[in-house]
Parts: C-alpha cells; sequence; structure tokens
C-alpha cells in the first residue's frame, strides 16, 4: 500500500500569512481589482518596493486595469510619494485608495492621486507638510520650524523680540528652511495635479446648479483643497484626523464611504485588524502585502 505524503503542519506565521492572502484574495473579488496593503512610513526605499511589487504583480495578473492600494501611513517624504504615483499610473489605468485607519501628511497627499478615495466615519486623513527626520531616525513635521522662524522674524521686524528668542532666530539653517518651503510647495501643486487630472475627471456638472464643469473649474477646486490642507494652523496640530465629513462637507470633496456596505466594510476591518495585530506581534514597524508576498519594511525601507 502507498503511504500518502502529507505536506508538514503550518507554523502559526505561516497561518496567519495564508489568512491575510485569503483575505485580501476577497477584497479583490469585492472591488474587482489587484488589491495591495500598504502599512508604514513613507520613507526613503519604499517607492522600490512597490516598483518590484507592482511588476510582480502585473506579471502574475497581467490583464486588470484597476488597483486598489489599501493604506496605513503617518506620512514621510513627498518625493517618495512622487514615485510610487509615477508607479502606480504606469501599470494602472485606475487607481483607488482605502483608508481604514489613516493616512495623514505625504499619505494624504498619496491618496489625492486616486481616481476614488474610500473611506468611512472613523477613517482619517490630514495636514500636508514636509517631514523632517530627527536624529533618532523620527519624522516629525517641519512645518513647525517654517512657523515659528516665520513668528521670530515678525517679532524682530516689530521689535518685541528678545535676546534668547534673536540666539533661536540665528539657529536656523537657511538652507533647511528653503528645502522645506520648497517641499511644502510641491506638495501643494502635486496635489493639485493629481486631483485635477484624476479624482475630477469625471466630473462633468455641478451638483446643486448642474452647471457644466470646466477644466478651469476643475484646477480652481483643487487648488482650493490643496491650500485648505496645507493651512496647518487650520488643523491645528500635524496628527490632526481630517474626517470623511469634514472632506465632504467643508472641502466639498467626494469620498466614497465602504461604511455603508455592510460587507464590504466587514471584509476591509477584518483584513486591516489581522495585519496590524500580526504586524504588533512581529514587531515590524511597517509591511507591504500582495497575495503570496508579505514583505515587513525596516525605518529605512528595507
Amino acid at each position: 500500500m502507498k503511504q500518502s505524503i502529507l505536506p508538514p503542519p503550518m507554523n502559526a506565521n505561516e497561518f496567519i500569512e495564508q489568512e491575510l492572502d485569503e483575505r485580501l484574495r476577497a477584497l479583490e473579488q469585492e472591488f474587482d481589482a489587484d488589491v495591495v496593503a500598504f502599512n508604514g512610513d513613507i520613507v526613503l526605499g519604499v517607492d522600490g518596493l512597490f516598483r518590484t511589487a507592482i511588476e510582480k504583480k502585473r506579471q502574475e495578473n497581467p490583464g486588470r486595469a484597476r488597483l486598489v492600494v489599501l493604506i496605513t501611513t503617518f506620512g514621510g517624504y513627498i518625493e517618495v510619494v512622487h514615485r510610487i504615483v509615477d508607479v502606480l499610473r504606469h501599470h494602472y489605468q485606475t487607481v483607488e485608495f482605502i483608508v481604514p485607519d489613516y493616512a495623514y501628511s505625504a499619505g494624504t497627499v498619496l491618496v489625492m492621486s486616486g481616481d476614488a478615495i474610500h473611506m468611512d466615519y472613523y477613517s482619517r486623513l490630514g495636514p500636508i507638510d514636509p517631514q523632517k527626520e530627527t536624529e533618532g531616525g523620527e519624522l516629525v513635521p517641519a512645518t513647525g520650524y517654517l512657523r515659528q522662524y516665520e513668528r521670530l522674524i515678525k517679532k524682530a521686524q516689530d521689535g518685541n523680540i528678545t535676546m534668547a528668542e534673536v540666539q533661536l532666530l540665528l539657529s536656523f539653517d537657511q538652507a533647511e528652511l528653503y528645502s522645506y518651503e520648497l517641499q511644502r510647495q510641491l506638495s501643494i501643486s502635486l496635489l493639485q495635479e493629481w486631483l485635477t487630472k484624476y479624482k475630477f475627471k469625471n466630473w462633468k456638472t455641478t451638483a446643486t446648479r448642474k452647471i457644466k464643469v470646466t477644466e478651469a473649474m476643475r484646477k480652481r477646486r483643487a487648488k482650493q483643497i490643496a491650500t485648505a490642507l496645507s493651512d496647518t494652523e487650520r488643523w491645528h496640530i500635524h496628527g490632526y484626523g481630517i474626517s470623511m465629513a469634514v472632506l465632504t462637507n467643508d472641502l466639498n470633496l467626494l469620498i466614497d464611504d465602504f461604511g455603508t456596505v455592510p460587507h464590504r466594510s466587514d471584509q476591509v476591518r477584518r483584513y486591516h485588524s489581522l495585519l496590524v495585530d500580526y504586524m504588533t506581534k512581529l514587531r515590524h514597524q511597517g509591511v507591504f502585502h500582495t497575495t503570496g508576498h508579505y514583505h515587513p519594511i525596516s525605518s529605512a525601507g528595507g
């Protein structure tokens, strides 16, 4: 009698990664699209991970023209966001984003490059501003440095500055401040460009008066949104969460509410919660996941 050869039993991690694959496949069926998940900081090297993963995904399934990115991030570098968008748009005609929890700063800019944005009442985007890496490797908002410098300059012009503040003013690195300002302007210009080109491409008539929407109107609306999101004083702090309701009612931005579709909401939450739990268990700082490929990310993006 021939003995059947059984595969070796899976360990706990293999089982969880198999379950993550199954839940990601369920999302692919739900959205009729390729689906990838990214959770972590948008740091140098992450753009390369996107390129490698997306190219492999296209080799495995070249037929689909639609991609959905499930994203959770505190933000990162706008230059990396720019290259990620170039990668996504090179391979897919339609790119959409799901925000199950939060996508702040550069993550908000990335999400705004989508043809559609999927959120629910719990999801949050955030103000857009450049990031500065501390000596400890942490990312902190650079806009605070610009605001403080501008405040001290105003006090000096008004003759109300103290000696201690003069010393602080002189300690600012002018080249760094200039780079922060350039990054801030880049964030605004990219967000404006991508909203006009992708999110607003099917905006044909106004909602209330049914007026025909022109390209100039799309650009003007995109600029209004970009300017509002870059106004950190309006949102008070860098990590302030901007809800779907605020984006819709205050900024007039159309958001697809996945919470109104119970089975879709359940699939998004089940996948996201398992991914976060698994990352926490293994102490992974970030992860890029496609079906069959779970790739942990270090703080340096490798």
